[in-house]
């Protein structure tokens, strides 16, 4: 808690020039080859998944024994540093980067007749995905698994809408995606009203993380712009986009893969195990459509396949919730709170939100933690309010300011019956549905608060504790 009434709040552009970015995926992991893990001896594409989990930075397997035309990198956006990384900025700079600039008008598009991603054009037959890399996630599944970035057009409007709806690879030329997104459903609906049962669809394999950060966009924007039109906002650059082969779409000209084709919704399949972010296999079922693959296009030298590896720890949790880090972090700006970091821990499930800032009087916690409770996505189940002397990066520290700061009789709070998510199974299934749920929220005060006395709160620590490195001694 501060110790005046008021916070002096910046509303002003975040300070200092980003680095200019990298146009292609090969380029940014050039650039940042001091943090990629280069995998060169053979590896089979059944130990991708379990390999990529371990790691802790992007990580590029360049020998894939199953499929040696083709490359495979995952875990670009883990962590903070990686985050700030895709946008160019510092990590001390990157919320509040992203935060301001998804505040700003979208860039557009670039249109271009050619690009890298035609280097290599397979039509009709010929086109078949599952030469590519898509490995099995799991144990319990049974086919190989998508996780890339797709694109649907807005029929009346024109505008992209931008998701990675897990889609489940069923034959060579078929697939079955799994729509979670209402915007996704909005503009499906709108291709029913104009009597048409298809939609056209592209999958975006290999592109800079900072596309990935504003593909999973989560807020009311579909009447102004689609998320891909921001994707130049937060890189600061003109994005080139190329006409698809077989559908009436554009994509980024610079992926390493797109594979075209179509959505049917006049048939809905019935879908058993897939994994969520939460790490388990849910929901159990699931009435999915048909996706019909029309052709692929990439580059012609050893085009790179983006994996997002679904569990235990990976990109796949934090990428969905980067953007909504960023507009909490606006929210609790207008406030008049002094935000100091905003984050949805891998650790958390994809359920459980960290806010962390401070305040100038009793109040604003509680009304921080209800904003954040209220918000219109599905895994904010458990908000947890921190000082800006807790290391919101360490799970013990944060879990040690909620067993030393908070009194659970005056600064924990439940909220009953509310929307739950189909990820998590401590929510009751509603009635006669096998995908919806509700559940109960939780806020949680973990901050240091005027009725303590600061100096029950001075840590100890070892003498010259920071100072010297047991390493320096092996």
């Amino acid at each position: 808690m501060g110790k005046s009434e008021s916070l002096s709040i910046s509303h002003a552009p975040p300070a200092g020039a980003a680095r200019p970015l990298d146009r292609d995926l090969r380029g940014y992991l050039a650039t940042n080859s001091d943090v990629v893990t280069r995998i060169t001896k053979p590896v089979s594409i059944e130990n991708i998944p379990a390999l990529s989990a371990q790691s802790e930075q992007p990580i590029l397997f360049e020998n894939i024994a199953e499929k040696p035309g083709f490359r495979l990198c995952d875990i670009l956006v883990k962590h903070r540093h990686l985050q700030a990384r895709a946008l160019g900025v510092s990590k001390a700079e990157y919320l509040r980067t992203l935060a301001y600039r998804l505040r700003l008008p979208p860039r557009g598009f670039k249109y271009v007749k050619d690009g890298p991603v035609k280097e290599v054009k397979q039509l009709g037959k010929d086109a078949d995905w599952t030469r590519l890399p898509v490995p099995i996630h799991t144990d319990l599944e049974e086919q190989p698994y998508v996780t890339a970035m797709n694109l649907v057009k807005d029929p009346e409007t024109g505008f992209y809408n931008a998701s990675h709806a897990g889609t489940i690879v069923s034959g060579p030329r078929s697939g079955l995606p799994s729509f979670v997104t209402p915007h996704t459903h909005v503009i499906m609906n709108k291709y029913r009203e104009i009597g048409q049962d298809k939609m056209p669809y592209a999958f975006v394999f290999g592109i800079p993380p900072a596309y990935e950060i504003m593909a999973n966009y989560s807020g009311q924007h579909m009447d102004m712009w689609g998320e891909l039109e921001m994707v130049g906002t937060i890189m600061d650059q003109d994005v080139e986009m190329v006409a698809c082969e077989t559908i009436d779409m554009s994509v980024p000209a610079h992926a390493e893969i797109v594979v075209e084709g179509w959505v049917h919704f006049g048939k809905m399949f019935d879908v058993g195990v897939s994994v969520s972010p939460s790490s388990y296999f849910l929901p159990k079922s699931s009435r999915l459509p048909g996706f019909e693959l029309t052709a692929i296009t990439m580059r012609g030298d050893r085009p790179i396949y983006r994996n997002h590896q679904t569990c235990p720890e990976t990109d796949h949790q934090p990428l969905p919730r980067l953007c909504h880090e960023a507009m909490v972090y606006n929210r609790l700006t207008e406030m008049g709170l002094k935000v100091t970091d905003v984050r949805f821990p891998t650790w958390g499930a994809a359920l459980s939100c960290i806010i962390q800032f401070e305040y100038p009087r009793q109040g604003f916690v509680n009304d921080a933690l209800m904003l954040i409770l209220g918000s219109p996505w599905l895994n904010t189940k458990m908000v947890v309010a921190i000082s800006p002397d807790t290391n919101i990066e360490k799970a013990s520290d944060v879990y040690h300011a909620i067993a030393t700061r908070c009194d659970p009789s005056r600064d924990i709070f439940v909220v009953s019956n509310t929307r739950g998510s189909p990820y998590d199974p401590s929510a009751a299934l509603l009635p006669g549905d096998a995908f919806w749920r509700t559940v109960g929220k939780i806020g949680i005060d973990a901050t240091a608060k005027a009725r303590h006395d600061a100096k029950d709160f001075i840590r100890s620590w070892p003498r010259n504790w920071g100072k010297v490195r047991l390493e320096d001694y092996l």
